[in-house]
């Protein structure tokens, strides 16, 4: 029988991903027995950047709660955007992409993927 969970955010609770940045994990399978998705909350310091990498046959949703960031995507990273507080994203599965922070204040984002896995869909890119 299915039920309802609650993550409660604790500073043991913070991981440090593939991509080279720390995330809160949320709600993912491993913290609430999620099915198919998974809600993280990113932190980025200044100057912070993640590997180029992708989420294969998983999207991703991303809303800007504080700071601003940019990022590389595209299957070269020939695409650069800047985002700020209150923007979402869209990443479709298999897309590369490349988040940074080139800011000199943290940037915080709401991650929504529907991998419910908190790493498993990660494949890092070389560039």
């Amino acid at each position: 029988m299915s039920t309802c969970k609650i993550v409660r955010r604790q500073r043991s609770e913070v991981f440090h991903g593939k991509q080279g940045l720390d995330y809160f994990s949320g709600i993912s399978a491993e913290t609430a027995g999620a099915k198919g998705i998974c809600l993280h909350l990113l932190t980025m310091l200044p100057g912070a950047e993640a590997k180029p990498h992708l989420h294969e046959a998983h999207e991703t949703a991303i809303y800007m709660l504080e700071g601003a960031a940019e990022f590389r995507h595209g299957p070269n990273l020939e695409h650069h955007d800047h985002v700020e507080a209150g923007d979402f994203i869209y990443i479709p599965a298999g897309v590369p992409h490349q988040p940074f922070n080139p800011t000199q204040q943290v940037a915080r984002a709401l991650i929504a993927r529907t991998d419910p896995h908190e790493q498993e869909s990660v494949v890092l890119l070389q560039r």
